[in-house]
């Protein structure tokens, strides 16, 4: 598991480290809590916080506060307080402000063994309760609230430090499958489209046979690159069915963000754009332009 230790004492650091570092886990040291909380934020592998109430600039109490409010429900993350004062007040307040559990300083070596598995099984736990939450069963990808969120954050950044485009597409006649194949082979389809665009971006299914991409980084050119590459994919596909194989196309619409424009307009404008393809012929891709919707044939 890999570990954060904060703590104002560099000797205290290193024995509970001495004490961790030898079971496996990762451990990363802070005696500023400043430090340790963007480390926590840019690093969303660190499972645990261990931090002691005496430490500056933000206090202890601050410290798990903020943490908490990083992790919510985004994240698992179990925070454990620390302190040589151990007494009902600290304790209390330091549940309150977020630590789920709270021990002596310097803690006993069995004692920190035994909270941190306690800490391990409720990450996994609370790991696999977010995963259930933001995934979608069918595909493993992204649901709709889930994807939304995950370009929120990804809007945010492009604020400040660069481009980001939005790709929605989907399956071609997918009515036609199902009725002609069934279900089942209609499921296959949704699930095989979903492998193309898995990892490519922030990839999630907006619902039945529609999917959506976002590209942080992506220039306007480069997100047609993408679309293009992934409706050849898609038309290399085939799907197992009773039948025989079945041959399936998509249609992408693509837009890019631009200043002051919502995570809501930016996809607005990429179903725009896929109304555009899907009206002009399908398997194509169509982009979006501000003012303007160009089309552009496969």
């Amino acid at each position: 598991m890999h570990i954060v230790i904060v703590d104002s004492s560099r000797v205290v650091l290193r024995i509970v480290a001495g004490m961790l570092e030898p079971r496996g886990h990762v451990v990363s040291q802070f005696t500023d809590s400043n430090e340790a909380l963007t480390y926590v934020a840019e690093n969303p592998k660190v499972r645990a916080l261990i931090t002691s109430l005496e430490v500056r600039p933000l206090s202890g109490l601050e410290l798990c506060w903020s943490a908490r409010l990083l992790a919510e429900s985004s994240r698992p993350l179990s925070i454990i307080a620390m302190s040589s004062a151990r007494n009902a007040r600290n304790l209390a307040e330091a549940l309150d402000s977020g630590a789920d559990d709270f021990i002596d300083k310097p803690p006993g070596a069995e004692e920190l063994q035994a909270r941190l598995r306690a800490a391990e099984r409720l990450t996994t736990l609370q790991g696999e309760l977010i995963r259930l939450a933001e995934t979608d069963p069918l595909t493993g990808l992204l649901n709709r609230r889930a994807f939304l969120q995950r370009t929120r954050e990804a809007a945010q950044k492009a604020r400040s430090f660069g481009q980001i485009c939005a790709v929605i597409l989907d399956i071609d006649h997918f009515k036609r499958i199902n009725d002609e194949h069934g279900h089942d082979v209609g499921d296959l389809a949704i699930k095989a489209v979903s492998g193309l665009i898995e990892g490519e971006g922030i990839a999630g299914r907006l619902g039945g046979e529609e999917f959506a991409l976002v590209l942080p980084g992506h220039s306007l050119t480069q997100a047609e690159a993408v679309a293009s590459r992934l409706r050849l994919n898609a038309s290399d596909l085939r799907i197992r069915s009773p039948k025989g194989p079945v041959r399936l196309t998509c249609s992408f619409g693509v837009s890019e963000w631009s200043e002051g424009e919502t995570v809501e307009g930016l996809l607005k404008r990429a179903d725009i754009a896929l109304y555009e393809a899907k009206t002009t012929g399908r398997n194509r891709v169509v982009s979006a332009m501000t003012d303007l919707v160009l089309s552009r044939a496969g």
